[in-house]
């Protein structure tokens, strides 16, 4: 009777092992700040996710003040961000139209490769509902 106990408890252990591995490594990144810190936060953390986890979808959804950081001449971080689009499918860049709308900026301002949704707060917690992690940007 031990031993068939024992034989369950490793079967069940390893098992969950197994599936715990077999995750997805899915993160949708809640962006607001127009802080130039925080924007260059999100840049390195996806860098070292992916340096990490090659296989990663991460997405970072921009509303409030965060705009600059998509927008052409006044991004801090353009490089960064042309680079991850340029060479990874994984990797996304999404503001909210509404937000767009209210702060005046057009998609022509928008770097290459950056997308829009209609609503930001929805893309982010359609994401979540989809199992996505969820982080919100703050350094």
């Amino acid at each position: 009777m031990k031993k068939y106990i024992m034989i369950t408890a490793l079967f069940t252990l390893a098992s969950s092992f197994l599936m715990a591995q077999d995750r997805p490594y899915n993160v949708v990144f809640d962006l607001t700040s127009g802080d130039t810190a925080e924007h260059q936060t999100v840049i390195r953390w996806i860098n070292l996710i992916l340096q990490g986890h090659p296989d990663a979808k991460l997405e970072v959804v921009f509303y409030g003040k965060s705009l600059g950081m998509v927008t052409k001449d006044r991004s801090v971080v353009a490089d960064g961000i042309t680079k991850l689009t340029a060479s990874n499918k994984n990797v996304s860049f999404k503001v909210c139209s509404i937000a767009m709308k209210r702060h005046k900026i057009e998609k022509d301002q928008l770097l290459p490769g950056v997308m829009t949704v209609p609503d930001g707060i929805y893309e982010i917690i359609s994401k979540q509902a989809e199992g996505w992690g969820y982080i919100k940007v703050v350094h």
